[in-house]
Order: C-alpha cells, then structure tokens, then sequence
C-alpha cells in the first residue's frame, strides 16, 4: 500500500509565494504543503536556476559584440552606463572579457569597477549571473575581487542595471595590460597571471566598416568571425544564395568555411590568407555586407543548388554556448 503524503497540521499559518525562504532540497517545505523543498516550491527555484536562456543578451545594446567579447575576443574593455548613474564612491564600471585570476569582477582600489565576461556561471542564465556579480562588485571593499556565486532565481539581470540607450563600443587591446595601472607594480600572482594571459591571446582587430566583425591572426592563416543579428533559418538561406552564386567570399584566397552558433546568434566564419590584415579587410566585408542585405531581402524558394549549398553550410556550423 503506498504511503500516505503527510498533511500540513491544521490551523498551521501558511507563507505565500514572495515569503518563502530557501532550504535543503530534503528538509520540509516552509510553506507547509508536508512534501519536501525539492518537491515543491524548491522545484521552480530549481527549474529558474538551471533553465537555459538561449539569448541572455538579447535586449541589450550591442548585442552581439556581447557574444563576441564573451566566446571569441581574447583582451577588450567597454564602459558600461548604469540606468540612475554610478553610486556614490564608484568612478566607474567597466565590462573586461578577462580579469586576473578568472576574478568575477574587481573593486579596484580607486572604486571603479571592472566585471569580467568569459567565467563560468553557475546557471543557465548568464545575464542574471553577471548582474549579480556587478551588484556585489559595486558595494565591495575597494581593492578587492568578487568571489563566484548563485544568484537568486528571480534576481535582477542586465537588462535591469544597463542603460539600453548607451553606446556599446568595445576597444580591442594587444594584451591584458589594463587589468593594473601599473603592471610593474601588481601583486606577483596577478602578474604571473598577466604574463600567462598576453601570452596565449590571439592577436585580433575589430572591423571598423561593419558591425560586430573580427579579423584574428592564427599561425597558419587568418580569419574573420562575424556575429550577426539576423534569424538564424534567414540568415542561413542568404548565405546559402550567396554560396551558390559564388558571392560568398571575401575576395581571392578567402573562403566561407561555416558558422558557429553563440548565445541564440550566429556567427558566420572566413579563412582569409595569412597576409590579409584587418585593413585590407573593411572594403571586402562592406561590400558582403550590401550582398547580404539583397540575399536577405528575397523571397524566393531555394534552388536546388542552394539547397546543397545551405547543407553544406549547416553541417559546418559549431555550437560554442
């Protein structure tokens, strides 16, 4: 004969839904339904802690050099604009891709800010994740990093803290020099990590002449990783006319090799000569760009020849997030 479920004692108080506080996943529920944590209000908390959000940038100026500096871009800064204004005591607030130490975030010893990207999260939701280490950073001790921690379910996000209308403009930097104002002069952890950083970053340029576009040098050839706005189904079926009609390169020696999939964006990825700098780049990339755009605007069925063109490309494609 199965159990039976044991019942909350009568005339017990009952906690609404805000009221309810976090506990073992095997203790009683604090609501009083008798049934454990895990079992009841602990299994939504649970469910919002680990659901994926596909787009956690979405909404956010500058989204998708966002997915850039998170997956692709070794050494950038941007300044980043709080809705209200920066706190009293805080000079300012900077998103890095990287900090010494894979720190969160760094209350530095003047009050400003640096939050670091490219960590791991403990959700599925990277933009609550960040928002609660920049709400920690803000009201840390200056001179000191913010350690790793489990935001709240219903915590705040980014699109809760950032101005929507401030400008997004990541600067690319040759190394990790701005961790420190004085590099000379870090601790000699951070500066091991700083040697062990510059050394293994990639050089890479951000373009200027289209959006959200990266050159980067590799040994045996270089390459440009564009992340682009458009529906993936859409973006696809352009590249795809553009492949069969031989338009989809960059120029002589430059190949469409596939894609990468970011943070609900794609991320279309060129092979480019060894001797193809980032300058020589911004004319070609324009120029796919005004290509692009007629591909994207047709309505018309895929050829047979784009078909096989677009699985071509599909089966190219890599997930990074």
């Amino acid at each position: 004969m199965a159990k039976k479920r044991p019942q909350a004692k009568a005339g017990k108080p009952q906690i609404s839904d805000g009221e309810i506080p976090v506990v073992g996943a095997r203790e009683p529920c604090p609501c009083g339904s008798g049934r454990r944590y895990k079992a009841c209000h602990g299994r939504a908390a649970s469910h919002a802690v680990t659901e994926l959000v596909q787009r956690p940038f979405e909404g956010l100026a500058g989204e998708c050099d966002w997915v850039a500096l998170r997956e692709l871009v070794p050494a950038a800064t941007v300044p980043l604009t709080l809705k209200g204004g920066l706190p009293e005591g805080v000079p300012a607030v900077t998103l890095a891709t990287v900090l010494p130490m894979a720190w969160p975030a760094l209350r530095r010893e003047d009050g400003s800010v640096l939050l670091g990207l490219q960590n791991d999260t403990p959700s599925g939701d990277l933009s609550r994740d960040l928002a609660d280490t920049l709400k920690r950073a803000l009201i840390a001790e200056p001179g000191s990093p913010v350690a790793a921690q489990r935001a709240e379910p219903d915590g705040v996000r980014l699109q809760d803290l950032l101005d929507p209308a401030a400008a997004f403009e990541p600067e690319v930097h040759t190394g990790f020099e701005f961790w420190v104002p004085d590099a000379e002069g870090a601790a000699t952890e951070v500066a091991a990590s700083l040697e062990r950083a510059n050394a293994a970053a990639i050089p890479t340029v951000r373009l200027k002449s289209v959006d959200s576009s990266y050159w980067c040098e590799t040994p045996e050839k270089n390459h440009l990783r564009w992340v682009m706005p458009h529906a993936e189904e859409k973006l696809l079926d352009a590249l795809a006319r553009l492949h069969a009609a031989g338009t989809s390169s960059l120029g002589e020696g430059t190949r469409l090799v596939g894609s990468f999939r970011a943070h609900g964006l794609t991320v279309p990825v060129w092979d480019l000569p060894s001797d193809m700098g980032a300058e020589e780049c911004e004319k070609p990339a324009a120029e796919f760009a005004e290509r692009l755009a007629g591909a994207l605007a047709s309505e018309e069925p895929l050829t047979a020849e784009e078909r096989r063109a677009r699985g071509g490309l599909t089966n190219r494609q890599v997930t990074l997030s």
